[in-house]
């Protein structure tokens, strides 16, 4: 079966500075996969690059079997790839149900006429997400009045506004409590494997890697060191030199 991400020889340069160099990895339809590493190995960077948000990249990046090196955030979310951010960037001042009925409505490509007849329309498929997110009894209240569980569970219920077959999460669960982070991902698994779509996501919390990754990446000093499951991960030396430590 054809991967729905290919990465093949990805470069990215700052001036003489290597952000990335030769990444080559295939994610499967349906995988949820893991990219691991020091900070700085370049994880960040390639998820930035998958979700067309730098410009010059060297290299192939095929989505669904089509190049997508080059194509815009906007085109890259309407042919089915979703991500979320480190820092929440939802609207603070707004409620919760008016950022999830947002993004509904930008998914619909109803962008341009926030009406209270576009917004009615999609009153159901927002208040069904925020039931699947568990936030259905915080609708009313202001995202800046949110813990941080709260706001990182409703930005993944707006990304999953638009059904992406790829889903990027950049760090989901920093700035998170032990519980908050396993419960969240939890969440995001479930959801995930019920429609058959693919996770791709930087994370440092490993037990949260190794519970949660189908198979895990790590990169290091913008390279791919080695790739395996979470077992293989978590028995492999070289990676327990770099990385993991003699705890894990």
């Amino acid at each position: 079966m054809e991967p729905i991400l290919s990465a093949r020889h990805i470069r990215k340069t700052y001036g003489a500075f290597i952000a990335l160099k030769d990444i080559s990895f295939d994610i499967p339809r349906g995988e949820r996969h893991a990219l691991i590493g020091p900070n700085g190995a370049g994880k960040s960077t390639f998820i930035a690059c998958v979700a067309g948000q730098l410009a010059g990249v060297e290299g192939e990046l095929l989505f669904k079997g089509e190049n997508i090196t080059t194509l815009p955030p906007a085109r890259l979310a309407k042919k089915g790839i979703g991500r979320t951010f480190q820092i929440s960037r939802a609207f603070l001042q707004m409620t919760v149900l008016e950022n999830m009925m947002t993004a509904h409505v930008i998914a619909a490509g109803r962008w341009a006429a926030l009406s209270r007849r576009v917004f009615s329309e999609r009153l159901d498929s927002a208040f069904a997400m925020l039931e699947t997110v568990g936030l259905a009894d915080r609708a009313g209240a202001r995202v800046a009045d949110l813990s941080l569980g709260d706001r990182k569970r409703l930005e993944f219920g707006m990304a999953l506004a638009g059904d992406p077959d790829l889903l990027l999460l950049d760090e989901p669960t920093a700035g998170m409590s032990i519980k908050e982070r396993h419960h969240l991902m939890e969440m995001v698994a479930e959801r995930l494997d019920a429609a058959g779509k693919a996770l791709l996501f930087v994370e440092h919390d490993i037990d949260v890697v190794m519970k949660i990754a189908q198979r895990v990446t790590v990169m290091v000093r913008g390279a791919v060191l080695t790739a395996g499951t979470p077992a293989e991960i978590a028995a492999n030396d070289e990676v327990q030199a770099v990385y993991l430590g003699g705890g894990h």
